[in-house]
């Protein structure tokens, strides 16, 4: 986060950073009503995970409003998770540091726990990367979009082992949260888009003196941020604990939501982060949602399965797995056989190295029109940022939709607003592209060269999401 401008701004502006300001000493002030929250919180996504797993599956006739199971699912999918990703990009992640039940639990184990420090394999920079691709890839085996078990199983052990991480490492902090979780990376990487912060003024850090007689607080930075240093929304849980912190040098404020990733992204590379955007969430995450409907993975089954009778090996078209290893319900006529699970993870691994790689080539081209190197390729990555979001958020959307047509609700307005969100999106990382190019290209004909160079990947993307809603 850059420091705060000292030139004194007009006075419209100042009334409306002052008012920012002072929701951020509200939430400070009110830490004790935000801990309620947080615990009912807990509640309510424990009985939301645990309760339909004790139930029947629901069957035709069952609805959202009369089946506890269905309901769950319309809450965590439906709403819960889409609207989580978009508060990312509106308000930064105060998901994390107000609502979200693992942060809660493993900060509250933290302050009872062991209290060890921090290894460094936990410290390892691959861990969002890694994590998110397992966790997204592992999800579509067990179809825990579609059943209560895998939902259990999926959130309730990452709950658990974020309980864990809270009661070996940190005081009171939130090591996992911070390190370990799977979706902290795309929080991490959405969150840069926010046009609200917590900025740090410098000046007015270095130049504060306690007040004679006064006692010195430490802000207590659960997710262990530099707050000094800091620069970057990306850590930030937005909890409030600093604001006003050292007479007012840290302060809710308002900000371009092009300034993270133009101004700040570029100071330091980040290949981890880079792969996620461009690996990860342009391929892993869309693949995810491509492969169910894709007539691809038909003909490619249907290719494979000749081969595996034309072979002598017929039973590997009937093989299954455990429903905790392979999605396994033949009650209700869904099972993934091991040649299906085999395909799946082709079609997504291999989705994500074909995108991924128009999109390396992309921002490799970009940083090679303003003369290349590896910290401009980074750089670059980063213009996809809103690609990338908009894409996560188009897939966890359209089983909002899916779920309310199952009801008889037809939303008339979602096809126009996927158009406008896919097509502004990309609009969005060409000008980051642009701003960036701006920063590293001596003249116009280079930057106009480097931003032209994102257009692949913004095609190809596009081009994804158009068969996935219109064609297939």
């Amino acid at each position: 986060m850059a420091t705060l401008i000292a030139n004194r701004p007009p006075a419209r502006s100042a009334a409306v950073n002052d008012r920012v300001a002072a929701t951020g000493d509200f939430l400070l002030r009110h830490r004790g009503a935000i801990a309620r929250l947080q615990w009912a919180l807990v509640a309510a996504y424990a009985l939301l995970t645990i309760v339909p797993v004790l139930l029947p599956l629901p069957q035709r006739a069952d609805h959202i409003w009369n089946n506890v199971t269905l309901f769950a699912q319309f809450v965590f999918w439906g709403i819960w998770w889409p609207f989580v990703l978009i508060s990312m990009v509106l308000v930064g992640r105060v998901w994390c540091g107000f609502m979200c039940p693992e942060g809660t639990l493993t900060e509250a184990a933290s302050r009872h726990g062991l209290k060890r420090a921090i290894p460094r394999w936990v410290r390892w920079g691959g861990w969002p990367f890694t994590a998110f691709t397992l966790t997204t890839v592992y999800g579509q085996m067990v179809s825990v979009y579609q059943y209560p078990a895998p939902v259990l199983l999926i959130l309730g052990g990452s709950t658990v082992a974020a309980i864990a991480a809270g009661l070996l490492w940190g005081d009171d902090k939130r090591v996992w949260c911070r390190f370990l979780c799977p979706v902290n990376g795309v929080f991490r990487v959405l969150a840069k888009l926010a046009p609200l912060h917590f900025a740090v003024d410098t000046d007015r850090w270095n130049d504060y003196r306690l007040p004679p007689g006064a006692k010195f607080q430490p802000v207590r930075c659960t997710p262990l941020v530099p707050i000094r240093t800091m620069k970057s929304n990306s850590d930030c849980h937005m909890c409030a604990n600093c604001s006003g912190f050292r007479g007012g040098a840290v302060r809710l404020a308002l900000r371009s939501p092009n300034h993270d990733i133009v101004n700040v992204a570029g100071l330091k590379p980040q290949p981890w982060e880079t792969a996620l955007i461009v690996f990860g969430l342009l391929g892993i995450a869309m693949g995810a949602f491509l492969w169910s409907a894709s007539p691809l993975l038909v003909r490619a089954k249907i290719a494979a399965a000749g081969f595996l009778i034309e072979h002598g090996f017929p039973g590997l078209l009937h093989a299954s797995l455990p429903w905790w290893l392979l999605t396994n319900y033949p009650a209700h006529n869904d099972v993934l056989t091991l040649l299906d699970g085999a395909l799946l993870i082709a079609f997504i691994l291999g989705f994500a190295l074909a995108n991924g790689a128009i999109a390396m080539a992309s921002i490799t081209a970009a940083a090679a029109a303003c003369g290349f190197s590896m910290k401009r390729l980074h750089h670059f990555a980063q213009a996809l940022i809103p690609l990338a979001a908009a894409g996560v958020f188009l897939g966890l959307s359209a089983l909002t939709v899916t779920l309310l047509a199952q009801e008889g609700l037809r939303l008339s307005f979602v096809e126009q607003l996927r158009l406008l969100m896919r097509g502004g999106a990309a609009l969005w990382s060409l000008w980051l592209g642009w701003r960036i190019a701006g920063l590293h290209a001596p003249g116009v004909a280079r930057r106009l060269l480097a931003t032209a160079a994102l257009a692949p990947v913004c095609t190809t993307t596009l081009g994804a999401w158009y068969l996935l809603f219109w064609v297939w």
